[in-house]
């Protein structure tokens, strides 16, 4: 009897491992990028942007750096492709789609998008790069 709880104790540890370890994959994650500008087109440093899951109303912040730029990672699945998400900074709201191809585990999932002053911008062509430039590679 203590045998068999003891590998039912293992097999649940090792299970719940692999979950941890798969919330670090490709798969798990959507990332919003962009940048916050004033209108002028300079930069706000430390602003900060709330990207919220509007199915679970779970908010997820980001702050801008010196060139405002923000990087916000939100917990989103397989399932989630064409969900929505609640962009706020600097009292501007912006609501977009997520879009992605639910097959394709290898590319980070995500869109850019962009706030200047009151208007918003998503330039989603512009993600892999964006990313790739904060990351410190080339895309």
């Amino acid at each position: 009897m203590a045998r068999l709880t003891a590998v039912t104790l293992a097999a649940t540890i090792l299970a719940l491992g692999a979950m941890a370890g798969a919330e670090h994959e490709v798969y798990y994650r959507y990332v919003v990028l962009g940048v916050v500008t004033d209108g002028q087109g300079r930069p706000v440093p430390g602003a900060t942007v709330e990207v919220i899951r509007d199915r679970t109303g779970f908010s997820y912040l980001a702050d801008t750096d010196a060139t405002g730029l923000y990087v916000a990672i939100v917990r989103l699945g397989d399932e989630s492709v064409g969900e929505t998400l609640t962009v706020r900074a600097r009292g501007v709201t912006a609501r977009l789609t997520v879009r992605f191809d639910p097959a394709n585990h290898v590319d980070e999932r995500g869109t850019r998008l962009d706030l200047d002053g009151d208007r918003v911008v998503e330039r989603p062509a512009w993600f892999g790069p964006t990313l790739a430039r904060w990351l410190g590679s080339s895309p």
